[in-house]
């Protein structure tokens, strides 16, 4: 038998997958800088329009916080760049003063939407970017041919926003510090406009706009909370796992395919961390996308169960479902040849991966099935229900 764990994780061995997916230095620097100078435009042009454009009875200042991928700390290199792009998604938060009923007033989410891509013109203008309106949740700014960042806009109420920011203050909490994802002082973030981690968790009622002028109920902090309570539980191999599957489908679907937090979801509800053994709990996890993908999928600990998180039609779903088991398959085969067939195990990996799984046989070492049998799953105890962040329990 053979362990095909090196193949994806080699203690910082640049041929492994999970080096190779890892986006660069200078990539990152791009994308932040890029979303500091948004964050910097629209605080200024966004406060200025509030009452002038969008009616506010005086001027408020838009915060601002970085979510999805690189919150979550699973983005990845795209497969195939372009057409595949690097995002940031990067969240803009307008407290609002007026609420009709459970959400912010009708009119205002087309005046807000097209104020902020308007401005976001001037920017790219400057800036020789290129504005992407075809997203109907976010605006979205191309800085490159491989990166864009994704500004999803939302509101709040004001003295929400008053309120958690007070508190925020005088919560110790605030002073310790998140190894899951990047925090700061308070005061820290707030002079850019940017909050801390903590104060979103404290944050309700809020709505994003859409282009068509309306208003929707969604807060991408309840993934993220619920994740970091699942990468809590079952180690950090669960976010290798999920950006292995991401290389995976980013291989296997120039566009479309599962998206990240469907496959996140799904390999978090029944995860099974193997110490030293990223192939095992890949193995695993594709199993798992395979059962589930044909499938809606709810999740409780998130939202009570209200979205359904996969959005492929029933012909895609088979289709992906059908996908996963030939990589859970293959990944299963691989780990059963013989030290002769090496070669083999790795053409079989680079079927599902492509050429970002490296041709170095010396990254699959021979494994016995005994050992393999042996090998104790490495959990850690789960947090108590008060102490996690997303406030339920996955079952």
């Amino acid at each position: 038998m053979l362990s095909l764990h090196k193949l994806f994780k080699n203690d910082g061995n640049p041929t492994s997958l999970d080096e190779v997916i890892t986006p660069s230095a200078a990539q990152k620097r791009a994308l932040m800088d890029a979303k500091n100078d948004i964050r910097d435009h629209l605080r200024k042009t966004i406060r200025e329009a509030t009452v002038s454009v969008l009616g506010m009875p005086h001027m408020v200042t838009p915060r601002f916080r970085t979510q999805g991928s690189w919150a979550y700390k699973t983005c990845i290199k795209g497969a195939h760049l372009p057409p595949q792009e690097m995002d940031w998604d990067f969240g803009v938060y307008l407290p609002v003063t007026a609420w009709e009923d459970t959400s912010p007033p009708r009119a205002m989410a087309r005046l807000y939407f097209e104020f902020v891509e308007r401005s976001l013109a001037d920017l790219c203008e400057q800036k020789g970017w290129v504005l992407d309106n075809s997203n109907k949740r976010c605006a979205r700014v191309k800085i490159s041919d491989w990166g864009h960042v994704d500004l999803p806009l939302y509101a709040a109420p004001e003295d929400k926003f008053r309120d958690v920011a007070e508190k925020s203050v005088l919560d110790s909490s605030m002073k310790r510090t998140n190894h899951l994802r990047e925090n700061a002082s308070l005061e820290e973030f707030s002079e850019k406009g940017e909050m801390p981690n903590d104060f979103w968790v404290l944050m309700d009622e809020i709505h994003v706009a859409k282009r068509d002028g309306t208003w929707q109920k969604s807060d991408p902090e309840q993934v993220a909370n619920w994740f970091d309570d699942r990468v809590t539980e079952h180690t950090d191999q669960l976010r290798r796992v999920c950006r292995y599957l991401k290389a995976w489908r980013d291989y296997n679907w120039e566009s479309g395919g599962p998206t990240s937090v469907l496959i996140m979801i799904i390999v978090s509800k029944s995860f099974l961390a193997i110490r030293g053994r990223d192939d095992l709990a890949l193995e695993n996890a594709a199993a798992d996308l395979a059962k589930r993908l044909a499938d809606d999928v709810r999740e409780v600990g998130i939202d009570l169960g209200v979205e359904d998180f996969n959005r492929l039609s029933p012909a895609d779903r088979i289709v992906a479902s059908q996908k996963a088991k030939e990589l859970q398959q293959a990944i299963y085969n691989s780990r059963h040849y013989g030290p002769g067939l090496v070669g083999k195990a790795i053409a079989n990996m680079q079927a599902h991966f492509g050429d970002r799984i490296s041709n170095d046989a010396s990254l699959v070492v021979v494994d016995n099935a005994a050992e393999v049998r042996s090998t104790a799953a490495a959990r850690v105890a789960a947090p108590a229900v008060g102490a996690t962040k997303a406030g339920w329990r996955s079952k």
